[in-house]
């Protein structure tokens, strides 16, 4: 039964992982997103110390 041979299947998977590993997340990442997104306030709120009455 060829089915229970790992020989050729692991590499089929080893070359697999390595496709989805190196070459599709640059494919992926070089399309643009068409959401911008917004800039977010970057002030700092002061916070108050609370002062314990006791």
């Amino acid at each position: 039964m060829p089915q229970l041979d790992p020989a050729p299947w692991f590499m089929i998977l080893v070359f697999t992982w390595l496709v989805f590993i190196t070459i599709l997340p640059s494919k992926v990442l070089t399309r643009i997103s068409p959401n911008k997104l917004a800039q977010q306030n970057t002030q700092k709120f002061k916070t108050k110390f609370w002062d314990w009455p006791w």
